[in-house]
């Protein structure tokens, strides 16, 4: 039987072999550890391979104003307990190195990148130092989160620096896909190295869609503010990051979410998961040139979008969320429509499974495609169906419980396929279970006095109090970290999507005697979501105003291009 682990347990198998500077546990589920900048690498390796922690994402912070220093944060998750930590180390401004934990955990590659190009910490050691988040041509010496670059500074950029892509393997032609691809909703760039028909290789460049969401985070928003700013880092799922945004700042400040308010949050959310799961389950299908699937998804969607719209006002952004609860209640009138859609979603889903299951073309561009194995998983920190997909059983739900699912009975759906077969099955199961919990939701409210939806909120959040929470997005697991601040917004904001672990996979995945043809389902297996990895508004500098285009403003400016284009043309 494997031991059960605690924080006291963590920290006493750490200070077996690493001298531990301080510690913190502020409840029975977080521990922060402090240890020598030398010992870093070898804390992260006990973690992860003795341990058998799952990594998260690694944090920068530029603390200079309040102690001098810079830090950085490692987090780790014992989905198993319930617990989440972080191994914590400061640098001194006159030596900003760090040892590389990426050739130890493969997953912190893209989290180690980062922090040298915002942060200008550099890594030591790590295996693909290249360019990650920066723009090309992006002056030498500047690191946009750091404390003294302003929010709305745009440096000169040099046109003649370009990014370093990989050099192909000999014999291998590049096939580049993207940055725009009919099958990608965002923009990214896949260089394929194939010989003939497979794939032998292949190299990524994403970061197209960054939009300094972090720096305005800690620096002009207050923390409420930043609650609608979240919402609108992906064009799916926002309602996640909303909520684990809020909840980072609940635990930071202490707040306690009143019970309605959390069981709102998880209808909410489950409503989000059956929506995105439809819509990605028909963006397979056209994927692999099965549109009766596609057309068939996105009808059976329509009604979860309306039903969304009649009970938050909108079809996607809901803003449902305030930090310590929410800004709108479900009342008993709306309960009816609520179950109808959800028995409605639920005949519909089962008659199309059954026509998917009955089409062996299909089965046949799936099975077999696209295999990740369970250790690829743990290396990677793939999450969500990704993950399950490949019958690693890891579901924030049940594992690190928030809002009501403490309260709801639901199973976390897993198949070893490993393939991506197996990832689209588990997103099938899930929706079934999300109608199942939406259902259970409907009945807690009904025994749950109306009204009562935010918590006691302090006057003057405390400073410098650390805060980390995560939501299972249908993608997979949200992560995000605030450390408080003061004027009423947060020092540190760090967000971590689901897909800035996926995409990081989708390179395991495209095994040797892969086709060229299984790409596009392969990568559109982990449902990537670019523009969330890379956390619109229009912003008018000549004016100093920012505005947003409804519809009929988006129409106007594409009529008057075409127009314009065709004008030119005639010359």
């Amino acid at each position: 039987m494997v031991q059960q682990l605690t924080t006291d347990t963590i920290l006493g198998r750490l200070s077996e072999s690493i001298p531990v500077i301080a510690s913190q546990s502020p409840t029975p589920h977080r521990l922060y550890i402090e240890v020598p900048k030398d010992r870093v690498k070898e804390a992260c390796r006990i973690l992860f391979e003795d341990l058998q922690g799952r990594y998260t994402i690694t944090v920068g912070t530029d603390r200079r104003p309040v102690n001098g220093k810079f830090e950085v944060l490692h987090f780790f998750s014992f989905d198993r307990d319930n617990i989440r930590m972080a191994v914590r180390v400061f640098l001194d401004p006159d030596d900003l190195t760090l040892e590389s934990i990426t050739p130890v955990i493969p997953g912190a590659g893209w989290a180690e990148r980062e922090i040298q190009d915002l942060v200008g910490i550099r890594v030591i050691g790590h295996p693909d130092p290249r360019p990650l988040a920066l723009p090309d041509g992006f002056p030498e010496g500047l690191y946009p989160l750091r404390k003294d670059y302003p929010y709305n500074y745009q440096p000169p950029l040099d046109e003649g620096k370009t990014f370093p892509f990989k050099e192909p393997p000999p014999d291998a032609t590049v096939v580049t896909v993207g940055p725009f691809f009919p099958v990608l909703e965002e923009p990214s760039q896949w260089r394929l190295f194939v010989d003939g028909e497979i794939v032998v290789g292949c190299d990524y460049r994403g970061f197209y869609n960054h939009r300094a969401i972090e720096k305005l985070g800690d620096s002009v928003l207050t923390y409420n503010q930043i609650v609608f700013l979240a919402e609108r880092i992906c064009g799916i799922c926002g309602c996640v990051h909303s909520t684990s945004y809020c909840q980072a700042v609940e635990e930071a400040a202490g707040i306690e979410v009143p019970l309605r308010a959390r069981v709102i949050r998880s209808l909410i959310l489950e409503l989000e998961r059956v929506h995105s799961h439809l819509l990605w389950l028909g963006l397979a299908c056209h994927i692999v040139g099965f549109d009766y699937g596609f057309m068939q998804s996105w009808r059976i969607r329509e009604p979860v979008m309306w039903l969304a719209e009649y009970l938050t006002g909108s079809r996607k952004h809901f803003s449902i969320n305030l930090v310590g609860g929410v800004r709108r209640d479900i009342v008993p009138d709306q309960f009816d429509r609520i179950l109808s859609v959800a028995d409605d979603v639920d005949r519909q889903t089962n008659e199309l499974v059954k026509a998917i299951q009955d089409d062996t073309a299909l089965i046949a561009r799936l099975k077999g495609v696209g295999i990740f194995t369970p250790e690829e998983v743990r290396l990677s920190g793939a999450v969500g169906p990704t993950a399950r997909g490949s019958g690693v059983a890891i579901d924030a739900r049940r594992d690190h419980p928030y809002a009501a699912y403490d309260l709801l009975q639901f199973e976390v759906v897993t198949h070893d396929g490993c393939d991506t077969l197996a990832r689209t099955l588990v997103r099938i199961g899930e929706i079934f279970e999300s109608l199942k919990m939406i259902r259970q939701c409907v009945n807690l409210l009904k025994d749950i006095p109306v009204g009562d939806l935010l918590g006691e909120i302090p006057e003057e959040i405390p400073p410098l109090k650390d805060g980390m929470h995560a939501v299972e997005a249908p993608r997979g697991e949200v992560f995000h970290y605030v450390l408080t601040g003061y004027e009423n917004r947060p020092y540190r904001w760090r967000v971590r999507a689901p897909s800035y672990q996926n995409i990081q996979s989708v390179p395991m995945m495209f095994k040797e005697g892969t086709y060229l043809a299984d790409v596009p389902i392969t990568l559109g297996s982990v449902d990537p979501c670019f523009s969330c990895t890379e956390r619109m508004e229009v912003v008018d500098q000549g004016r100093s105003q920012s505005y947003t285009l409804e519809e009929k403003d988006l129409l106007r400016l594409s009529r008057s291009k075409y127009r314009a284009l065709k004008a030119t043309e005639r010359k």
